[in-house]
C-alpha cells in the first residue's frame, strides 16, 4: 500500500492546476498592451481614440472637466476607462447635440470603467450594450436637474453578461439610476442612489445580487420587474443588506417610451422595493424604512396591463411566483407623501388603506401594511382555486406586516374585499 501524504499531496497539486487553468482573463487581470493618457483640452484627440481603440488598451484621462457630444466604443477586448477620482476627473455632455448616450459601448468583452463623473447628457449616460465580463466602479453619473428634461439612464448595461457595478453614485435619472437588463449574472454592490424616479432596476435579468446599497429620496427604491416583448426572461435576484429608505420623491418619468403602461412612470411615490411580474426573488436582511406609500409591493403585469395574459412567451409571465421575503427592518411614516396623491398608482394604494380601515374597525386608521400584494395569481389563467398557488412566501416579524389588496375587485366597491389575514402566505422556505 502507497503512503497517503504523496497521495494526498498530488492531489491537492492537481487541485490547485485545475484551479489555475480555469481562471478567467478577467479574474487574473492582465496587463494593458497600450496606455494612452490625456488631459482636458485633448477632447478630438480622445473622441478619436475611443473610435479607434484596439484590444488591451487603458485610456487615462487625467483630473480637470472634459467637455464632450459623445463617445464611443465597439467590437474590441480588455478596455479600461480610467479617471483620476470621481471628484477629480469630469467628463461634461452638456453641449451634446441630440439625444443619444454619453458614452456607448458595444459588444466589447472585458470592459472596465473607473474613477471619474460623467454628467448631463440628454439620452442615457453610460449604455454598455451586448458586452460581457464588465466592471463600473468608483463612477458618479449625474443629471444637474432632477426632472423629466433628463435622460433615461444613468448607468445602464443591457443584454450583457457577468457585470459588475460597485461604488457608484447616481442622480437624476427619469427612469433609473442603476439599470441592469436583459443580463444574466449581476451584482450591485456598496453603490448609492437618490433623486432618481427609480434608484435601481434588475429588469429581465437572471442570477443578480444586489447588496450594501443605499437606496434613498427616489420615486422608488428598488425594483425588480420582467416586461414582456424582451429578449430574455430574468429570475433568480437576490437583494439584501441594503439600506432603502426615505423613496418620497415625485415621479417625473418621462412620457412615452419612459412613461408608458409597463414604464417606470407607474411606480407611486412612497415606493420601497416594488416586485412586478418577476419570479424567483428573495428580499432579506434589509432596512427598509420610511418609504410611506408601500414599504415592498408584490404585483402582477395584470395590474399596469389588462390584456398582460396575451403576452405570455418563453420570456415572459406576468405573475410573480416564488417571492421570499423575510428578516427584514421595515417601518413607516404616519401618512402618504404629498405627490402619491396625484400619482395613479399612489392613489389606489391611499385606497386600500381607507378600504382595509373601514372593513376592520379595529385598525383604528392603522397605516397601509408594510407589504402589499395585489392578489392577482395564476388562478386567473388557470381558472384554479388553490391559496397562494405562486409560492409567495413570507417571514416577517410584527404587526401590519401584509395585505392581499384583491386588485381583481376594486374597480367594485361592493365586492372590494382586501384582507390582512396573511396566514396563507406564511412559510419557512427561500429562494435557493
Amino acid at each position: 500500500m502507497k503512503p497517503l501524504f504523496p497521495i494526498v499531496l498530488s492531489l491537492l497539486l492537481l487541485v490547485t492546476i485545475w484551479q489555475f487553468s480555469c481562471t478567467s482573463k478577467s479574474d487574473t487581470e492582465q496587463p494593458y498592451k497600450v496606455t494612452l493618457s490625456f488631459k482636458p483640452g485633448e477632447e478630438a484627440k480622445i473622441v478619436e481614440a475611443f473610435l479607434s481603440i484596439k484590444d488591451s488598451t487603458r485610456i487615462l484621462l487625467k483630473q480637470g472637466l472634459y467637455k464632450f457630444d459623445n463617445l464611443s466604443i465597439a467590437q474590441v477586448s480588455h478596455i479600461l476607462i480610467q479617471g483620476e477620482g470621481h471628484d477629480r476627473t469630469i467628463l461634461d455632455f452638456t453641449q451634446q447635440s441630440q439625444g443619444g448616450e454619453g458614452i456607448r459601448v458595444t459588444d466589447v468583452r472585458d470592459f472596465k470603467i473607473d474613477a471619474m463623473t460623467i454628467r448631463d447628457s440628454k439620452g442615457d449616460l453610460l449604455k454598455i450594450n451586448k458586452s460581457r465580463d464588465v466592471k463600473i466602479t468608483n463612477l458618479h453619473a449625474v443629471w444637474s436637474k432632477a426632472d423629466s428634461t433628463s435622460g433615461g439612464y444613468a448607468i445602464y448595461p443591457v443584454m450583457c453578461k457577468n457585470v459588475l457595478i460597485e461604488n457608484c453614485y447616481t442622480e437624476g435619472s427619469s427612469d433609473a439610476g442603476i439599470y441592469v437588463g436583459q443580463t444574466d449574472s449581476a451584482i450591485v454592490r456598496m453603490c448609492k442612489a437618490a433623486k432618481n424616479v427609480a434608484g435601481c432596476e434588475i429588469e429581465n435579468t437572471s442570477h443578480a445580487q444586489v447588496y450594501d446599497n443605499e437606496f434613498y429620496n427616489n420615486t422608488a427604491g428598488f425594483l425588480v420587474f420582467d416586461l414582456p416583448d424582451l429578449s430574455k426572461r430574468g429570475g433568480h435576484v437576490k437583494a439584501y443588506n441594503n439600506y432603502i429608505h426615505d423613496n418620497n420623491f415625485r415621479n417625473f418619468a418621462k412620457s412615452g417610451s419612459f412613461g408608458t403602461t409597463w414604464g417606470v412612470g407607474n411606480a407611486s411615490p412612497g415606493s420601497g422595493i416594488i416586485i412586478l411580474a418577476a419570479s424567483d426573488i428573495e428580499i432579506n436582511n434589509n432596512r427598509i424604512l420610511n418609504n410611506n406609500t408601500s414599504a415592498i409591493t408584490i404585483a402582477s403585469g395584470f395590474a399596469v396591463d389588462a390584456k398582460a395574459g396575451e403576452k405570455i412567451n418563453a420570456n415572459y409571465f406576468p405573475i410573480s411566483k416564488n417571492i421570499s421575503i423575510h428578516d427584514n427592518t421595515i417601518k413607516m411614516g404616519p401618512s402618504f407623501p404629498e405627490p402619491a396623491y396625484a400619482h395613479r398608482i399612489g392613489k389606489i394604494l391611499v385606497a386600500v388603506e381607507q378600504q382595509l380601515n373601514k372593513l376592520e374597525p379595529t385598525r383604528k386608521n392603522k397605516r397601509i401594511p408594510f407589504i402589499m400584494y395585489d392578489g392577482i395569481s395564476s388562478n386567473i389563467l388557470t381558472k384554479g382555486t388553490g391559496i397562494n398557488p405562486d409560492s409567495i412566501c413570507i417571514r416577517q416579524n410584527g404587526d401590519n406586516v401584509f395585505v392581499n389588496a384583491d386588485f381583481l375587485h376594486i374597480s367594485s366597491p361592493a365586492n372590494w374585499k382586501p384582507d390582512t389575514n396573511g396566514g396563507a402566505y406564511n412559510c419557512k422556505s427561500s429562494v435557493k
